[in-house]
């Protein structure tokens, strides 16, 4: 548990990165029939010319409190940078926001499956529907970013040519992708399970203990090594939501695997930061994804 000032200062990080208003996007566009099945599109804010196009998956433990809405400002932020950008939204956890803290009731953590073909399916219908929505994107520059939960899928996402063969979101070839920056993600499921992180989350998100071990391995990136595809993690030495043991994990595994993978350790930065557009951190999360992109 973190002492009263290191749970202080995570407080006032968060405060800081949910008081920014939300920013509507340029377009939305429909990958699925659901009502969360939704990309919504940011145009660069400058003129260059195929702008390279930045995934944006948002975190918030899988679970439905949190939505797209909570990282527009980030996703404006690179916008603003000169990226064209698509905040993807997904189906998460509990049909109904979920309660304050000092409640006892908490809603699960994601939707087995659902959750996952909802990634999948984005990252399918994406290159047609940038062509239609949002024709100053270069899709042959493509990064993934995500944050937190978000940072999982988006390794997830980058990783699906590993996945076992019986794997229903498995693909022939790895995504034609610049690379993945993950910032604060939850990259390690079992290391996530023994530290807690977001109250039992990825057992949630699998399904409860009793499919935990069944279903990591088409599920936990860290377990779906190496993928051959550029990958940076960004994370706040001080995160106490997800502590950088996480990250520390997987890039671990990634070496024991063959694979170089980036790990850009912040100094007195936490969780809330790597997304808050009026936080240093921010930009360096901006030229991390710069050096893929471009």
């Amino acid at each position: 548990m973190p002492d009263d000032a290191a749970a202080a200062r995570a407080a006032a990080e968060e405060e800081s990165a949910f008081s920014h208003p939300p920013v509507d996007p340029d377009v939305t566009a429909t990958y699925g029939d659901h009502p969360d099945q939704v990309i919504d599109f940011y145009a660069p804010r400058t003129s260059t010319p195929l702008a390279p196009l930045v995934v944006v998956l948002h975190g918030g433990a899988w679970r439905a409190r949190y939505d797209r809405r909570h990282i527009t400002p980030f996703a404006d932020y690179l916008a603003r940078r000169g990226f064209a950008v698509a905040n993807v939204e997904y189906r998460r956890g509990g049909d109904s926001p979920i309660p304050r803290q000092n409640s006892e009731e908490t809603p699960l953590a994601g939707r087995w499956p659902e959750t996952l073909d909802d990634v999948a399916a984005a990252l399918d219908a994406l290159p047609a529907l940038v062509r239609e929505a949002l024709p100053q994107a270069d899709p042959r520059r493509m990064v993934l970013t995500g944050h937190s939960a978000g940072g999982h899928l988006a390794l997830w996402a980058a990783a699906r040519h590993v996945l076992p063969a019986d794997a229903a979101w498995r693909t022939d070839g790895p995504a034609e992708l610049r690379g993945v920056v993950a910032l604060a993600p939850i990259a390690d499921f079992e290391v996530a399970e023994k530290l807690n992180v977001c109250g039992n989350a990825t057992l949630q998100f699998l399904g409860g203990q009793e499919h935990f071990a069944e279903r990591r391995p088409y599920a936990d990136p860290v377990l779906l090594l190496p993928t051959g595809i550029a990958t940076t993690l960004v994370q706040g030495r001080t995160d106490v939501v997800v502590p950088q043991a996480v990250a520390e994990s997987y890039a671990d595994a990634a070496a024991k695997a063959g694979e170089v993978v980036g790990l850009t350790l912040l100094e007195d930065v936490g969780h809330f930061p790597l997304i808050d557009p009026a936080a240093d951190a921010c930009a360096v999360v901006a030229e991390e994804i710069a050096q893929l992109a471009w």
